[in-house]
């Protein structure tokens, strides 16, 4: 079993963290089960937010009896202290508990600090003081904050996307983070979808013993190939080292990570979806992506005003309304092609 301890909070758990965001697309029902599954076949870390609409009553549900024996992590993006406590009430509210473990920034656009004028900083010392929350850390998905964050010395554990089509940046956050003692939690660890091999990702996270990796998990499938990991866990061999190098290959430049971020779009757009379209039908099951609701999504890019709505929110700075363009060309020129070949 590989584990991990992140950074100086003491918490030590197996490479196989639970990301909560995909079961509020499922049932409260399935979301239990999954959750409850996780548990019993020893997935200890959990990361909910409360921008992730449902995810924390459904965690609440599922964990409620077992809660001393898990580690539960949830985020707020309030912009002001009065709403701090406002979501991080909410939170422990619906997550039946009465302290979180680690409690995050989630995704701010600047490094909160004491003094900066926000209070929001304070806030965290002051929730930690009252024992609501144990740990103080900070998501991002922009190197600067990131950096910022990390020499501030004032977070004990940074979430950061990491995977192995990851750039030599990311990896020297990985870096930092050890030498300052500092937990890394690598979220979009598949790449939001871009990468198909779990085994090859869990092989690529595990070399790196300061990193714990949190899945994002919908479907009993998903769960049961990274549960199958905690007793046998995969190994960079060649094999998996020649996987990774292919989609590296074929993923290089620049490409949506699917963040989110860029949402809503004012022309009802569904960007992180459409602006990788051309990556996702060489990527998963054609029937998933052709299908006509697929095709009436990537039909509204025609319709885009190039308000750059997204692009100023994109924190990877990529032009997105040339890359959904790209994207629906590319598409549309795959149908084409298809149906010339009676497919």
């Amino acid at each position: 079993m590989d584990v991990v301890t992140l950074g100086k909070t003491g918490m030590t758990v197996n490479k196989n963290g639970f990301g909560t965001l995909p079961i509020q697309r499922i049932s409260k029902e399935e979301a239990v089960h999954l959750l409850r599954k996780a548990y019993d076949h020893g997935i200890r870390f959990f990361d909910t937010a409360r921008f992730y609409t449902d995810s924390e009553e459904k965690i609440g549900c599922a964990l409620r009896d077992v809660r001393e024996q898990v580690f539960i992590a949830s985020k707020t993006m309030c912009k002001r202290a009065q709403d701090f406590w406002d979501q991080l009430h909410a939170s422990l509210h619906d997550l039946n508990t009465e302290y979180l473990d680690l409690y995050q920034f989630h995704n701010p656009a600047f490094c909160p600090k004491p003094g900066d004028g926000s209070g929001l900083y304070e806030a965290m010392l002051e929730a930690r003081e009252k024992g609501l929350i144990r740990h103080i850390g900070i998501t991002n998905h922009r190197l600067s904050v990131a950096h910022e964050a990390i020499a501030s010395g004032l977070y004990e554990t940074l979430q950061f996307p990491f995977s192995y089509l990851s750039t030599e940046k990311e990896l020297e956050l990985v870096q930092l983070c050890q030498e300052r003692q500092m937990g890394f939690i690598a979220m979009k660890g598949l790449s939001g979808g871009l990468i198909t091999n779990s085994a090859a990702a869990y092989a690529f996270l595990a070399q790196f013993e300061n990193v714990l990796p949190i899945w994002g998990v919908q479907k009993e499938t998903e769960l049961d190939e990274f549960l199958s990991y905690i007793e046998n866990p995969p190994v960079l061999n060649e094999d998996l080292a020649a996987v990774i190098e292919k989609d590296r290959k074929e993923l290089a430049g620049d490409f949506c990570r699917g963040c989110g971020y860029c949402m809503p779009c004012p022309q009802g757009i569904e960007i992180p979806t459409c602006a990788r379209m051309s990556l996702l039908i060489r990527r998963a099951p054609l029937t998933v992506y052709l299908n006509e609701e697929n095709q009436q999504k990537m039909a509204r890019i025609h319709s885009c005003i190039h308000c750059n709505h997204c692009s100023s929110h994109c924190p990877y700075g990529l032009d997105t309304p040339a890359l959904l363009e790209e994207n629906l060309r590319d598409y549309e020129d795959f149908l084409e092609k298809r149906k010339a070949a009676g497919c």
